[in-house]
């Protein structure tokens, strides 16, 4: 309950309650990428290989990229409002409303996700580019063997 409702005070629930529902997309976006991550990740444990495709990883690890960028570059989800340095005599009330949508914890745990989305991905990535490489290898040996082959077809026989 506010004692009076000035328009600082309507700022800064506004700013709390715009990170609180920036951070409930993320987490709901990141939620969506472990389901697409987590098959993969079982898939390699099973088998000990993925079937994925590099562009699918790489949109991946655009989707974990942007979501960071725009966590610390644009919403400043874990910053203070800018209000508080004209309004300092609102920091109570700040960190009751930070600590109520518990938007410190919040933001830990969702860059914990980005983290962990993004070192899988990226493992999965280079499982894939590891594998592309191993065969493009042997399509060089097997072109080395064919040449080899024609040129010693193109031989005169030996007396």
């Amino acid at each position: 309950v506010l004692p009076h409702c000035a328009i600082e005070h309507l700022q800064l629930i506004a700013d709390v309650l715009a990170k609180s529902l920036v951070l409930a997309r993320y987490e709901t976006v990141m939620a969506g990428m472990f389901d697409r991550i987590e098959p993969l990740a079982a898939e390699l444990r099973a088998r000990g290989r993925v079937n994925a495709r590099g562009r699918v990883l790489l949109r991946q690890i655009g989707v974990v990229l942007g979501i960071q960028h725009r966590m610390v570059g644009r919403a400043e989800t874990a910053e203070k409002p800018e209000l508080l340095w004209d309004h300092p005599e609102l920091e109570r009330l700040h960190l009751h409303l930070a600590e109520e949508y518990e938007l410190r914890e919040r933001d830990r745990a969702l860059d914990r996700k980005l983290d962990l989305a993004g070192r899988t991905v990226e493992t999965l990535l280079g499982l894939v580019q590891a594998r592309s490489s191993l065969r493009v290898e042997w399509y060089i040996v097997a072109l080395i063997l064919a040449e080899l082959g024609l040129a010693l077809y193109a031989l005169p026989p030996l007396r």
